[in-house]
């Protein structure tokens, strides 16, 4: 999600980090990294508040389960664990042939492998792969830990010794020779292979950052600085081209000509040797052709490379005179062309220059929507790859596969019991999951390009089946109508994406004995493929005789297994999946704990695996309309149910994460009422409840799933007050939800955990709190119901039955409802023990609370779902009707709290700006986020467009129109290809790039688009002068020619119409980009990242009514669009928590060790590249920043950028905000026109993602403005200022704190020019709104007034002096006026307040009061003293010191 604060990006596990609930985790933490408590002010004298740097909003995208490994988690780690992690690195010395002994620092965790990566990358030693590293004589085994390895010390002196040769070891050595000669081509990048991708940030700051001085600007130097951004990027301009995306990289030219090493390398056609020359020791042969023009042949032998005499057409494989035999391709080479050796050399100084971030491989494939025309160049390695089965870098002979189902599941049965353990247990996950999804994704494209023989070749091409390389793949259609009465082909499209979500959180649950497959779904050329990894013995027997448990036809056959329930029992809670019973074709009752479709199978391995996981989430009401059920009044009202394409429209985890928090809130707040109640009952009448509560009274537990009909009885009658009464009150409120949205746009289930002023916390209102329901009590210390309620319990009661929110929560911390403590002892005791010891009055307070909220049990709040509700074919037992009506109306519930309250938070966030879409896929993360499904985007929309404040959300709507418009695109592109190529092979493939420039042409051109048919390259002449006449759509499979725009957008109106039931007002793209704002090109970018297209980076005109935007050569792939599980490093995840949590309470030094020790266990997870990583080095960044540490902060920064770039892709909004941040961290460190540079390429790049209108972009222009101002480019600095006042005005309402400080930046540029009227009139705007939103007597108000009577002065001593001048002529004294160019320390200060980072100065009182502060709340947390009471209490004593507008970020 970008947000304005710092976030984690989308992949990170959980909900928001609440301050709450991460402080809950240091105590732990403090002993775990023996971070000794320091003074956080004993850094400097000033002490730095970070505003917003801590808070993250935390995608659920991946969301991380209740409970998800925290079974084990970071609880029982101890020092000695942490120790073993921190054990300090020491050098070696490393002695390779003809090379100088260098020293090397290694780590005693490291592999010895990893010393053989290094060697492999170093320049002097980068062209050996074929040795074995010797200590003593003694070879060193390639997986042995340093550790382990006797003699290995500080000091000691490593050789590197040449091996003999195997063909293996030679293939390795020829592709790793090609690897080095590509080692600054791009190409791969471009075409997406092997984890490449494309990284532009070194073309702005010309090389690493690290080297300070040489591009250091000092201030004397200031009018060397180019600062004038070019054309395009100025404010107003309507020009948005494509070619800057990607700036071409000066190396990039170099590398395609002149530094040419080789023309050709390739296999031989003598290739494999004969078994004679085998026993000479040949083992394959090479064909050259060097830069002179040379022909050689080249023998591989297990001695080395040497030169043979065979020539194109003639085998002589005996050596040449002289032979050169080298133990190396490189210095074979290197002795035979003088061309080879010279720019070998220089290529790889050049490739070692690189930053290694440029280099290293991604963990999953990121593909470019552009990219040049490169050119196609000869290369053995990609053509062995195309033709073998290559899986993975490891395997380089042909048809050796690996078992990937076993290796999936070894991994997962690692030992976890200590942190060492976890770490190699979560890398080798890891690890396996990425190689699975490059292996899927190569498989599935293979398949529907028709690489693969089909495992059923008999049946149509729809049915089919494939297995490649120990993987299952199958097509998303509808075979044999298995999902007929669920939506065919459409429910067939939804299922693997339901199955997926189901797999990612069993995973993140991590039971152990239960195993889930390998799933990965694959979108290609308009395809689904489901790849999945085979469990053992399946192929074997008939699906019939391999279920154990569950059904195979949706409920019509049911079986059910011990072992199964067992298993499936430790995940319902965490899932919230209720155990149930259903009938099968014998009526007799089967017990299930999931739904029906999930299907159980023991395989021949033993392993109990589950699959099939489409329903694990309860069905979506609102999308599966019932005949004879009526969903809630807030529903209704929002025009559900609705009817959907399929029947399998299920809810997020997410919302029912949030609705159960929601819900346990309100049992919270019911309870708690209701002994307050009874407390006032019990004040009247004493004598009465002395009589009542004699002992004995108690009821014994029962079995959640029944109610005894005594209890029910006697409760009965409360239930139904609590129930049903009162319904006018609740109707009020609801009008008032949907008529005053933003009113009602409520927290949706906990008020903000601090007030926004507080130091370095903003927490995101949507769900602060997080129950963790895989603890045995259902109550937790971390959860701060702050909310109050007056009056009776009734309405309240029935508000829940509804599903709704209540009006805003907006309590403090202190007006907690009175009672809330004893509720919440007395739901802890009743879950802990028996409750005997509890009186009976106290067990109806939760027992009416329990059935009010809808729990599972009458003891403890507990609400879980049966995922078989309204499932078709599916009948449950009589006796558990009632059960089932509850769970029919949680499922309403749940609902209807989607629609009026997850929707209105949304729209509330954007409005507050905590939450800041800038394209479709933060977008879609800001909803997942919410647990909003993408069907609901017609809703929101539609709410956004009713809200009173629509004009600050103007910026969201369009985001969210493009999005609706570019899936519907989508969808209607995805059957545009398959009736291409569908089952009868319409179009081959050869018209595919004609067909895709045509679709996009009329989706964005303003050109009537009549498609070009290609001429068919491989017709004569003479028979192709009859063949150019054809007419579009007539016969001859063209009838994707016959598509016209016009047919286009309507199909696309009519799509958000049955789709996300919403009306679009178009007819082509023209009326879209003038109704709705949207730019083609954002369009243009949306559609092709959806459909995997990628087109020629040039400038397109799609504006020409002559000609289309397009042609079939603009067209230069079709990428597939993968969707994974991403497995997550959770130890590392729990140290980043605790580390912001500590910037969060303003220890900002211990913060800071906690985040580089993440840093570590993060790295040692997922390698150096990461989303996750990102995150970290961008948190750091920042510290260090904060703690003066500005290079550090900058070589940080720098990281985070080049991976944000590289995992992410080069404009995504994550990359716009790194962007940003180091164009900060630059102009501290004095290097001006870098951070130009860099601010012009981040306003480029959002320009092309969502265009000029956006709140971000004020910020954007506000630091673009500033720098300008400093390099005293004031025109300029005028133009990106005022513009950023005129958004800010837009976004924030005229009368906000943000334009007041706007003013103040624009009345300083004008006060440069020495235009004092102007700067006057804007400063007393500024004051203006301080003097009503502050008062007089704030700081802010004081300083602007004090600067507005220094304009006037100035103002007054101008005038005087152009009288003077008037006056007497060139005679005139002239008094000299003070026009200061401002100091770069003013400039940047104004660039850290802007940014959200306010530096607070101290004096020593201010200080030794800190000082106490700190020790004070040590002392509590060590005395154990609740979380609640510190943040209730004492907010940090700062808060006074911190300027009014410490939000401005």
């Amino acid at each position: 999600m970008v947000s304005k604060t710092d976030d984690i990006p989308a992949s990170v596990p959980n909900c928001n980090v609440n301050t709450v609930d991460l402080v809950g985790e240091t105590p732990d933490r403090k002993e775990t990294t023996k971070a000794p408590h320091k003074d956080p002010c004993g850094h400097s004298v000033d002490t730095a508040v970070m505003n917003g740097g801590g808070a993250h909003n935390l995608s659920e995208e991946e969301s991380k389960q209740d409970g998800a490994g925290d079974t084990d988690g970071g609880e029982d780690s101890n020092e000695q664990e942490v120790i073993v992690i921190q054990d300090t690195g020491f050098t070696v010395k490393i002695q390779a042939p003809g090379t100088e002994p260098f020293d090397l620092q290694v780590s005693p965790q490291e592999m010895v492998q990893e010393i053989h990566q290094v060697l492999m990358d170093r320049e002097d030693t980068c062209h050996r792969t074929c040795f074995s590293l010797q200590l003593d004589s003694n070879v060193l085994d390639n997986f042995a830990e340093l550790k382990s390895i006797e003699g290995l010390q500080e000091g000691s002196l490593l050789k590197v010794v040449e091996e003999p040769y195997t063909v293996r070891e030679a293939r390795i050595h020829v592709r790793h020779i090609r690897d080095l000669l590509k080692g600054l081509d791009p190409s791969d990048a471009y075409n997406g292979v092997d984890c490449n991708s494309l990284s532009f940030l070194s073309v702005f700051t010309d090389g690493d950052l690290g080297d300070s001085g040489k591009r250091k600007k000092k201030g004397s130097e200031l009018e060397q600085i180019d600062c004038t951004p070019p054309e395009h990027i100025l404010p107003g301009s309507k020009e948005r081209p494509l070619l800057p995306l990607q700036p071409q990289n000066k190396d990039w030219k170099v590398i395609m000509m002149p530094m040419q090493c080789l023309k050709v390398l390739t296999m031989s056609g003598w290739n494999p040797p004969p078994g004679n020359r085998k026993m000479h020791g040949d083992l394959m042969y090479l064909y050259m052709v060097t830069v002179e023009e040379r022909h050689i042949s080249i023998t591989a032998s297990t001695r080395g490379f040497y030169l043979n005499q065979s020539t194109t057409y003639t085998f002589n494989p005996k050596p040449a005179n002289p032979s050169f035999l080298s133990h190396s391709l490189v210095e074979l080479l290197s002795q035979i062309s003088p061309a080879f050796k010279k720019n070998f050399t220089a290529l790889q100084k050049k490739r070692v220059q690189r930053h290694p971030f440029e280099r290293i491989a991604t963990p999953f494939q990121v593909y470019s929507w552009t990219a040049p025309q490169v050119d196609h160049t000869m290369d053995c390695v990609r053509a062995e790859d195309a033709y073998t089965s290559r899986l993975g870098y490891e395997e380089h002979i042909p048809g050796q596969t690996r078992d990937w189902n076993e290796e999936l599941q070894t991994t997962r049965e690692l030992a976890r019991k200590n942190l060492p353990d976890r770490l190699l247990r979560e890398r080798a996950i890891f690890k396996v999951h990425s190689d699975f999804a490059a292996a899927a994704t190569r498989g599935s494209m293979a398949v529907i390009d028709g690489n693969v023989m089909a495992i059923n070749p008999g049946e149509e091409t729809r049915m089919q089946m494939f297995i490649w390389n120990n993987i299952f793949f199958s097509l998303g259609f509808d075979v044999r109508d298995h999902y007929r009465e669920l939506g065919g082909d459409a429910a067939a499209h939804a299922a693997p994406t339901n199955d997926l979500n189901g797999v990612r959180a069993y995973g993140a649950v991590d039971v152990e004995g239960l195993y889930t497959l390998g799933t990965v779904v694959v979108d290609y050329r308009g395809y689904r493929v489901t790849a999945q990894s085979i469990i053992p013995g399946i192929l074997e027997r008939e699906q019939e005789q391999s279920v154990i448990y569950g059904s195979i036809d949706f409920g019509k056959t049911v079986v059910s297994h011990g072992k199964y329930l067992e298993l499936l029992e430790r995940t319902s809670r965490p899932l919230k999946v209720q155990r149930h019973n259903v009938l099968n074709e014998k009526d007799e009752s089967m017990e299930l704990c999931s739904s029906v479709e999930c299907k159980g199978i023991i395989g021949n391995d033993g392993r109990h695996y589950i699959l099939d996981l489409l329903r694990t989430f309860p069905p979506d009401l609102n999308f599966l309309p019932v005949e004879g059920e009526e969903l809630s009044p807030e529903s209704v009202r929002q025009g559900f149910p609705r009817q959907h394409r399929h029947r399998l429209a299920c809810l997020r985890q997410e919302l029912i994460e949030a609705f159960v928090e929601h819900r346990y809130l309100l049992f919270m707040k019911m309870a708690a009422l209701q002994l307050m109640q009874q407390k006032a009952n019990k004040e009247r009448k004493l004598a009465t409840l002395t009589e009542n509560s004699s002992p004995g009274a108690a009821v014994p537990a029962l079995p959640s799933t029944e109610t005894p009909d005594a209890s029910a009885e006697s409760s009965e009658t409360s239930t139904e007050t609590l129930t049903d009464a009162n319904s006018d009150a609740v109707q009020t409120e609801t009008t008032s939800t949907s008529d005053a949205p933003q009113a009602a746009a409520t927290e949706a289930t906990t008020t903000e955990a601090a007030p926004k002023t507080e130091p370095m916390t903003e927490t995101d209102s949507s769900a602060t709190t997080t129950t963790n329901a895989s603890q045995a009590t259902p109550i937790e210390d971390n959860v701060v119901p702050t909310v109050t309620t007056n009056g009776p319990l009734v309405p309240f009661a029935k508000a829940i039955q509804n599903g709704e929110c209540e009006s805003p929560l907006e309590g403090k911390a202190e007006d907690i409802i009175p009672g809330l403590a004893q509720a919440k002892e007395l739901a802890e005791s009743l879950a802990a023990e028996d409750g005997s010891g509890i009186d009976p009055k106290s067990r109806e307070v939760i027992l009416n609370a329990c059935k009010a909220v809808g729990s599972i049990s009458n003891t403890s709040f507990d609400i879980r779902f049966n995922p078989d509700i309204f499932s078709p074919g599916v009948r449950f037992p009589e006796d558990s009707a009632d059960d089932i009506q509850k769970q029919k109306q949680l499922l309403k519930d749940a609902g209807a709290f989607l629609v009026s309250c997850q929707i209105p938070s949304l729209v509330k966030d954007c409005l507050d700006h905590s939450a800041l879409p800038m394209d479709g896929a933060t977008l879609t993360e800001a909803l997942h986020q919410r647990g909003i499904n993408v069907r609901y985007l017609g809703n929101v929309l539609a709410f956004v467009d009713k809200t009173p404040a629509k004009a600050q959300l103007e910026h969201f709507y369009r985001i969210g129109i493009s999005e609706l418009i570019t899936r519907c695109a989508k969808h209607i592109f995805k059957t545009y290809l398959q009736t291409m190529y569908s089952v009868s092979q319409g179009v081959e493939l050869s018209a595919l790039s004609a067909a895709v420039s045509h679709f996009l042409n009329c989706f964005l051109s303003s050109f009537d688009a009549v498609a070009h048919l290609p001429a068919d390259e491989l017709v004569s002449r003479r028979k192709n002068r009859k063949r150019r006449n054809r007419v579009p759509g007539g016969g001859d499979n063209t009838a994707w020619a016959s598509l016209t725009p016009s047919e286009l957008w309507k199909n696309i109106v009519s799509e958000a119409q049955s789709y996300y039931h919403f009306t679009l007002h178009c007819e082509n793209a023209d009326q879209v980009v003038e109704k709705y704002g949207l730019q083609k090109i954002t369009l243009l970018r949306e559609i092709s990242i959806k459909a995997g297209i990628q087109i020629l980076i040039k400038e397109y005109n799609f504006d020409s009514r002559h000609k289309p935007a397009f042609t079939e050569e603009d067209i230069l792939n079709i990428f597939p669009v993968v969707k994974h599980v991403n497995p997550k490093a959770s130890d590392a995840f729990h140290f980043f928590q605790s580390g912001q949590a500590k910037v969060q309470q303003g220890y900002l030094k211990e913060g800071c060790e906690l985040i580089n020790e993440a840093l570590n266990l993060f790295n040692n997870v997922y390698g150096a590249m990461h989303v996750e990583i990102c995150a970290c080095l961008r948190l750091l960044a920042r510290l260090n920043y904060i703690m003066g540490d500005h290079h550090e902060a900058l070589s940080n920064q720098q990281k985070a950028v080049l991976m944000s770039e590289r995992v992410l892709g080069v404009e995504h909004p994550n990359t716009i905000q790194e962007y940003m941040h180091l164009a900060l961290y630059c102009f501290a460190n004095g290097q001006l026109s870098t951070a130009l540079k860099l601010l012009y390429r981040a306003r480029y790049l959002m320009l092309m993602v969502c265009g000029e209108d956006h709140p971000e972009m004020a910020l954007l222009d506000s630091n673009i403005g500033l720098v300008l101002h400093g390099v005293m480019e004031y025109d300029l600095s005028l133009r990106f200022l005022e513009n950023a006042l005129a958004i800010n005005s837009k976004y924030h309402g005229p009368r906000s704190l943000k334009v007041a400080l706007s003013h103040h930046l624009v009345a300083r540029v004008y006060e440069s020019k020495a235009e004092f009227r102007s700067a006057l009139q804007q400063e007393k705007e500024g004051y203006t709104i301080y003097k009503n939103q502050v008062g007089e007597a704030h700081e802010k108000t004081k300083e602007s007034s004090e600067y507005l009577k220094y304009l006037t002065q100035q103002a007054v001593a101008l005038q005087r002096t152009m009288n003077e001048i008037y006056k007497n002529g060139s005679n005139a004294s002239i008094m000299p006026l003070k026009f200061t160019a401002p100091s770069m320390a003013s400039v940047l200060e104004q660039l850290n307040i802007i940014n959200g980072i306010i530096f607070i100065p101290l004096s020593q009182k201010d200080l030794e009061n800190l000082k106490a502060e700190v020790q004070r709340r040590q002392q509590l947390q060590e005395s154990g003293k609740s979380v609640e009471d510190l943040t209730v209490d004492s907010p940090l004593e700062l808060e006074d010191k911190i300027p009014m507008d410490v939000n401005v970020d």
